[in-house]
């Protein structure tokens, strides 16, 4: 059979491809309006972000909710809350049961007054509504101070009782062990206060009135006096002073309670303070610690020009790295007869800084936990309270020095006889147990993660803790089962999360946020498997409008091999020149390329600017980030600038290799620590070719001991490592352009340190640079124009030095 073809004659050959032609134009046309219309809808929010937005900071993004806290009932949580709608932040109230956040006031708290969420005798403190509130462990009955005064509230009767109405100012309220009565500090003493018979007992005879010594008579007044006693010996034998007494009628009244003997009184010096105290739970004795000021210390000031009288006035400040300006000290009050003993921590002359001291549940115990002034050790002690003895249960040494999870989180079990406790003695922060018999020591958590909190459940029987076990960058709370040691995850928000478990513990808050997006509070039952309940909306409809980049969460090989994590934003549409910006974080012990809400809310903002501008962004958890390990933490000491500034070095060379970055347009920038980098990588490095350094430390030697003494150790037992880790001894290496900005008020890193650098370039014969100064400003900003100000000069930074071919 043939097959049959369609024959067309020439006319009709002519129309049908003329059809065919137009309908391919109109095709095109089509596509084409779609892409210029895709591509426009892609350019709009280039356009609609801007630095004065983005620099706006929560006024622009939203305020997120605050201040989460459980009240007694255990099913109700109060926060602080500016809905976007309103102006001023108000306080909220919700539950599981009624998700939706009801705006309260102050007096309604009195109903159900709002309760820590530890359990025990653990003092705390609810400063965000201006009072300090403590209950019994009944939860009926609560100690409160407001202006200096002491109030007891009665949850059953609703009724308010003030206890302690002086014109002096009282501190350091609590119940006593027993809670039948309460103690306090007054005017420098401790006293207690009973609940049943209102007597009051004052513990401790610390005095700032020096004691007068009795005067010897001289060899003439000794004359006359033995003169006196001869010729009058009637008015001797009664005595003047008793003559008189007797006269007047004073010894008339018969003894109503035995004499107490007088307490020894303690002098406290001039440079002296007492910061808290305690009496133990049979009230022998009182742990006390007090503050010295080392007075040939050398303390800076900050000048500060546009005052409120016109005048250049100065603001204190702190000493520099080579000078500690302060120690610390824990003694024991007898309180029968005011003898005091320094505690012995059985380390000689070392210096030893107490840290905290914590009762057994059954009040015949107390642990310490204490450092060394060299940041090598930290210790748990067991103290012995008649001897003012310790003995040693824990001791964690760390030739760099011991971090802020070393050894911390410490609390007793239930029996009296175990504690647990956080410790980084094996590489990464765990938990642990230890008998305070000393016989049993035993790690209960293990992995290449590190668990950041943990406390003791209200039934003894399990332990929760939060750990990054899922992901460096990602938080979560799990609880251990004490008898079966079993671990359970309890939450499974993907990205950085904040607990508050409720009195009760069946229902868990959480702050929760994630790259793209602020914090916004949740909330969830406390059983496997519980979805969370989303409870605030806080950004703003201009915020929400733009679509926020979900930076990628990356990791690059260092040169020694070490694994990097960082944060990379990818323009959609790169720039022709392929620039980059390596951004770097401040602060040193800091992580900033975890699953969340950045601290650097504006940089955040910025970063996608820069994206939509072409630029490819990586922000880089250098060496000396925090959530990655005791090695990871310590990779910088003795020499900052060395692993730290290699790794963003390594970063750079990452983007080149794996993204086609362009090797010569490549800048950097950060404040404070990162400003400092930045600087090295300026000084030290061929691979930048602009950078901004804000607010940096150019010379460690002169910033604040309780930071750069950790890593560099004392400037004048180790020079070198200040020398190779100060940015100015490398400021004749500047070769790219080089920005810097400086608050002339900061009183973290002084302004000093920008113009000694600015001498040190001017002296060098450098033109490459500029500066740019705040005359208001402290290490972080304050007002919107100066954010503005800033990032303008970063931006045009960029966009002049790294976007062009030359």
């Amino acid at each position: 059979m043939k097959r049959k073809t369609l024959n067309l004659k020439p006319a009709k050959k002519t129309l049908l491809f003329k059809l065919f032609s137009l309908s391919l134009v109109f095709f095109y046309l089509f596509n084409l309006s779609q892409a210029l219309a895709h591509s426009q809808d892609r350019q709009k929010p280039a356009t609609r972000l801007s630095l004065e937005k983005i620099m706006a900071g929560k006024e622009f993004y939203g305020t997120p909710p605050s201040s989460p806290t459980w009240a007694v009932d255990g099913k109700t949580l109060y926060f602080q809350w500016k809905k976007p709608s309103e102006k001023n932040v108000e306080l909220y109230a919700v539950s599981l049961a009624r998700p939706e956040p009801v705006k309260i006031k102050r007096e309604d708290l009195l109903k159900n007054p709002p309760v820590s969420p530890a359990s025990g005798r653990g003092y705390y403190s609810f400063y965000r509504f201006g009072s300090q509130w403590q209950w019994d462990r009944s939860r009926k009955k609560l100690l409160a101070i407001q202006n200096g005064d002491i109030i007891l509230y009665d949850l059953t009767a609703r009724k308010a009782l003030p206890l302690v109405v002086t014109d002096a100012r009282e501190t350091g309220a609590g119940f006593t062990f027993d809670e039948k009565k309460i103690y306090f500090l007054s005017s420098e003493n401790l006293y207690t206060l009973s609940l049943t018979d209102n007597s009051l007992r004052q513990l401790t005879s610390f005095t700032r009135e020096k004691q007068p010594e009795a005067k010897k008579p001289t060899a003439v007044e000794k004359w006359y006096e033995d003169q006196q006693k001869n010729l009058f010996k009637e008015i001797f034998r009664f005595g003047f002073e008793g003559l008189e007494g007797f006269r007047r009628g004073t010894g008339l009244l018969p003894q109503l309670i035995p004499s107490a003997a007088r307490r020894k009184p303690f002098l406290l010096q001039e440079n002296q303070r007492l910061l808290m105290a305690e009496p133990s739970p049979d009230e022998k004795y009182v742990l006390f610690t007090l503050r010295e000021t080392i007075t040939s210390a050398k303390q800076t000031i900050v000048p500060d020009y546009v005052t409120r009288s016109g005048y250049t006035e100065t603001i204190p400040s702190h000493t520099k790295a080579a000078e500690n300006s302060e120690l610390y000290r824990l003694g024991l009050v007898n309180t029968e007869t005011g003898e005091v003993r320094w505690v012995d921590y059985g380390q000689g002359e070392r210096q030893v800084n107490p840290r905290s001291w914590l009762w057994s549940p059954d009040g015949k115990k107390c642990l310490l936990t204490a450092e060394a002034e060299d940041r090598k050790e930290a210790w748990i002690f067991l103290l012995d309270l008649p001897s003012a003895r310790t003995t040693i249960l824990e001791a964690v040494r760390d030739e760099a020095w011991v971090g802020p999870l070393g050894l911390t989180s410490l609390f007793w079990w239930p029996d009296s006889e175990h504690v647990s406790y956080i410790s980084e003695k094996n590489g990464f922060a765990h938990l642990y147990v230890l008998s305070i018999d000393g016989k049993e020591k035993k790690q209960l958590t293990d992995g290449r993660f590190e668990v950041t909190q943990a406390w003791l459940a209200t039934d003894g029987k399990k332990i929760y803790f939060v750990s990054n076990e899922v992901h460096p960058g990602e938080r979560h709370l799990y609880s251990l089962d004490l008898k079966t040691g079993k671990k359970t995850r309890l939450t499974h928000l993907t990205g950085l999360n904040e607990f508050y478990l409720s009195p009760d513990e069946s229902a868990i808050a959480i702050m929760h946020s994630y790259s793209n997006q602020p914090p916004e509070l949740y909330l969830q039952a406390n059983t496997r498997g519980a979805k969370p309940i989303k409870i605030t909306l806080s950004t703003s409809e201009e915020f929400r409008s733009y679509p926020w980049y979900d930076p990628e969460i990356i990791t690059f090989k260092a040169r020694d091999g070490v694994d990097v994590y960082a944060r990379l934003f990818r323009p959609e549409v790169p720039h022709p020149n392929k620039p980059a910006v390596i951004f770097i974080h401040g602060a040193g012990y800091l992580q900033n390329a975890h699953r969340g809400w950045s601290t650097y809310e504006r940089e955040y903002m910025f970063h996608n600017f820069l994206r939509d501008n072409g630029y490819f962004v990586l922000d880089v958890d250098y060496r000396g980030s925090s959530g990655y390990g005791r090695d990871f933490r310590t990779g910088i000491y003795r020499h900052m600038g060395g692993k730290d500034l290699e790794d963003v070095v390594d970063g750079a060379k990452f983007l080149v290799e794996k993204y086609g970055v362009n090797p010569q347009a490549i800048g950097c920038y950060g404040g404070s620590y990162g400003g400092f980098l930045t600087l090295m990588a300026m000084f030290k490095t061929d691979v930048f070719k602009a950078g901004a350094a804000l607010r940096p430390v150019t010379d460690w030697a002169h910033y604040h001991p309780g930071y750069t003494v950790d890593i560099l150790n004392l400037p004048q037992n180790d020079p070198e490592a200040y020398k190779q880790s100060s940015p100015i001894y490398f400021a004749e290496g500047l070769k790219g352009h080089l920005l810097i900005c400086h608050g002339m008020v900061d009183t973290n890193v002084h302004f000093q340190d920008t113009v000694r650098l600015v001498q040190r370039l001017i002296e060098l014969g450098k033109e490459n640079w500029e500066v740019a100064i705040y005359p208001v400003e402290n290490h972080s900003f304050r007002t919107t124009s100066a954010w503005v100000d800033e990032y303008r000069r970063i931006f045009k930074l960029f966009e002049t030095h790294l976007k062009s071919q030359k």
